[in-house]
């Protein structure tokens, strides 16, 4: 019986593990986050750990909710997959209402730049071209 149960722990150990994998795609627009959130940290800007990614439908708009402190700085960088072009990134306060942001687009990536004069919970939406879906990934830096 504990053979058995230790077996069974193991392979929900091993299943959680492959899960956890990222696709090529998440990769990939992972990498052009990266790469332009590297950009912002020649100004000083820090590399929050984390990152939120994956597919996201033509028509669709993913939200990704965070945690903004008044008095800093902040830009949030979305890279995606390399057969989308102009991925679109927007900061909206509490309410859903769309912040005024400084913006960088790229071809695969995008960027919004933010400064709260609150503290408080922020929204970032993620949406691909009216003509596309892909694969995105999100990453933030502050300051």
């Amino acid at each position: 019986m504990k053979r058995l149960l230790l077996f069974t722990s193991l392979l929900a150990a091993a299943v959680t593990v492959v899960c956890a994998q990222e696709s090529d795609e998440q990769v990939q627009a992972r990498k052009v986050a990266l790469e332009l959130a590297g950009a912002f940290s020649n100004d000083g800007f820090k590399i929050r750990d984390g990152h939120w990614t994956g597919p996201i439908k033509q028509g669709d708009k993913t939200v990704v909710a965070v945690n903004l402190y008044a008095g800093n700085q902040y830009w949030f960088s979305v890279g995606a997959n390399q057969e989308v072009q102009h991925i679109a990134v927007q900061v909206h306060d509490e309410h859903g209402k769309p912040m005024p942001t400084e913006a960088f687009q790229g071809d695969d990536k995008a960027a919004a730049g933010f400064s709260p004069t609150i503290s408080g919970q922020y929204f970032v939406s993620i949406a691909p071209p009216a003509d596309a879906s892909s694969t995105y990934c999100l990453v933030y830096s502050y300051k």
